[in-house]
C-alpha cells in the first residue's frame, strides 16, 4: 500500500516548456531596459562631472576669500584627454596634463580633474583660464565650462561676475536642466 500512495501523489515543480517561457519573457523584459539603463548611465556621467566643477570652484572661491590670495583654474586639453586645475600661483605657474597637474616655480595645485579620451565625458571652457579675487569673491574672466558626453549631450556651468555657478543644458536639453 505505500507504494499506491506514493504514486498518487503529484510532483511539484516547473516543466521544461514553463521555465523556457518565463525566460523568454525576462530577456524581452531586459533588451527592453538596457538602452534606458545606458543612456541613464551616461546622463549621470555629464551631471557627476558639471557637479563636482561646480563644487570644486566653491572651493577655490571660499579658499581665495579665506587664504586672501588670489586662486586660478585653468582648463586644458590634448589626445589624452580634457582637464582642469585650480591653483595658487602666478597665471601661467600650472597646466593640467594626463600625467597631474604641472606646475612650476611658486605654483601649487589645490585640486585636478582629469577626463580620459576615451571615457564617457569631455570638458572644454570658452576661457583657458579664470582667477578668483580674494577680496571681492569675484572671478574675471567669466566663461562657460562645457561638460560633454559621447552622444552629444551637455551640461553648462555658467560663471558670472560675483563668482556663481548656473547650470543649463543645450539641446537635446537633460531633464531636469534649464535650456541654454
Amino acid at each position: 500500500m505505500p507504494a499506491l500512495a506514493d504514486t498518487s501523489r503529484r510532483r511539484a515543480g516547473l516543466t521544461l516548456t514553463e521555465t523556457l517561457i518565463a525566460l523568454s519573457i525576462g530577456a524581452v523584459l531586459l533588451g527592453a531596459v538596457l538602452p534606458d539603463l545606458s543612456d541613464s548611465l551616461r546622463r549621470r556621467h555629464v551631471e557627476g562631472a558639471a557637479a563636482q566643477f561646480e563644487t570644486d570652484f566653491a572651493y577655490a572661491r571660499g579658499a581665495a576669500v579665506a587664504t586672501q590670495q588670489p586662486l586660478r583654474l585653468r582648463f586644458g586639453g590634448d589626445a589624452s584627454g580634457s582637464c582642469y586645475v585650480v591653483f595658487a600661483g602666478d597665471p601661467a605657474a600650472c597646466s593640467c596634463s594626463v600625467a597631474g597637474a604641472v606646475c612650476g616655480a611658486g605654483g601649487r595645485p589645490l585640486r585636478h580633474v582629469h577626463l580620459p579620451a576615451d571615457g564617457s565625458v569631455s570638458v572644454r571652457a570658452n576661457v583657458g583660464a579664470m582667477t578668483l579675487d580674494p577680496l571681492h569673491g569675484t572671478v574675471s574672466p567669466t566663461g562657460t565650462v562645457r561638460f560633454t558626453a559621447r552622444d552629444g549631450r551637455a551640461v553648462h556651468q555658467v560663471v558670472n561676475l560675483m563668482g556663481r555657478v548656473r547650470s543649463c543644458s543645450p539641446a537635446p536639453v537633460l531633464s531636469g536642466h534649464a535650456p541654454c
